[in-house]
């Protein structure tokens, strides 16, 4: 198959999930031996995420035009329903005008559980006016079924999880043999307090990643914590102890995901990361004001076949109820372990997102 050149698009609105799938996206591509631009309204994230770059991506800034000398596009990805610019459109078409090839064009949708996306995934969309009038874009849906577009798996990430050595990472973090390790990457959850609070009656470590989730911990604790205890406190509460993490590459995540015994993730990138890590997982779904999110959440769950003890804390996590949340015994997480380890099995059947995005413009070219 021939290589192709690729313009993905990305507005950031959480810097974490949206630019972390679109660079993955473009990484993979150009391992594949495809040239991509990525065109992105702040690139600030891929700073810490991916400080060397990749050979064959070239990061541009959203309002920057496509130059003369640039070579055209095979494929234009908008990611997460972001609209190309209409000036850019516009060369496009000119120089289809010219004699270029028209290229396929893939609105890359949000990932979902939910049993309308096999019907959803790959429809046409006619564009029905402004320069590209009479083109089509794809409807391309990632999922977790094979009637959907798939996850995006990076060629031997399952032999590098085998050889990671889970003691030496933790040794290297000053942890305590007997702690149970929990990562957190949330938003800001009502049930945090709680989590924290029945951290501090059991050995354990929480890995707060920077950001929000470090915010929300810390106003957890400063509204929660007595006088006393917050002079005497600040990593560390009884038998919890907190490590408060700097910004870090994509693989590093994937190393604090495989090192854990508990996965508190948030948004579609990181969910997909710890699916792979075979750890027990608990989503933090991004919040939505209509709680259109609560569908979405029962769907993932359903097709997870999460037991009845993960449900509910999800559940709590979610503030889908008022059900106080619990932290897992030991049985349970053996419980989710295996869950979240017969999913990764069934998704390991089905080709990845950008095997299948490759065959589809293929077809269409």
């Amino acid at each position: 198959m021939p290589s192709l050149y690729w313009d993905i698009f990305c507005r950031v609105i959480d810097n974490h999930g949206d630019i972390g799938v679109c660079w993955r996206l473009a990484s993979q591509l150009a391992h594949r031996g495809h040239a991509v631009r990525l065109w992105v309204d702040d690139a600030s994230a891929l700073e810490w995420m991916a400080p060397t770059g990749v050979p064959g991506v070239e990061v541009r800034a959203w309002m920057d035009g496509l130059q003369p000398h640039d070579a055209p596009p095979d494929v234009l990805v908008e990611a997460f329903g972001c609209d190309i610019r209409t000036d850019f459109i516009a060369a496009c078409a000119e120089r289809v005008r010219r004699g270029d090839r028209r290229p396929v064009w893939i609105n890359l949708e949000y990932l979902s559980a939910e049993n309308w996306v096999p019907r959803h995934h790959t429809l046409p969309s006619p564009v029905m006016q402004g320069p590209a009038a009479g083109w089509t874009k794809w409807f391309f849906y990632p999922g977790f079924t094979p009637d959907t577009g798939g996850l995006l798996r990076e060629p031997g990430l399952l032999e590098r999880r085998s050889r990671f050595d889970v003691a030496a990472w933790r040794s290297q973090h000053a942890g305590a043999p007997n702690e149970r390790w929990i990562a957190l990457f949330c938003y800001e959850p009502a049930a945090l307090p709680a989590l924290l609070a029945q951290g501090a009656q059991q050995p354990t470590r929480l890995l707060v990643t920077p950001g929000r989730a470090a915010a929300a911990t810390r106003s957890a604790l400063l509204n929660n914590l007595d006088e006393i205890s917050l002079q005497r406190l600040t990593h560390k509460r009884e038998q919890l102890s907190i490590s408060y993490l700097p910004y870090c590459t994509q693989a590093a995540f994937d190393d604090m995901l495989w090192a854990c015994d508990l996965n508190l993730v948030r948004g579609e990138d990181s969910l997909v990361r710890a699916l792979w890590a075979g750890r027990p997982l608990v989503w933090q779904i991004y919040p939505q004001h209509d709680n259109a999110h609560h569908g979405k959440l029962h769907a993932f769950l359903d097709w997870l076949q999460a037991p009845p003890s993960l449900r509910q804390f999800h559940a709590a996590w979610n503030a889908l109820d008022d059900a106080p949340l619990v932290l897992p015994t030991e049985s349970m997480l053996q419980e989710w372990a295996l869950c979240v380890q017969s999913a990764r099995a069934r998704l390991l059947t089905q080709d990845d997102l950008v095997t299948q995005i490759l065959g589809f413009v293929y077809e269409k070219r």
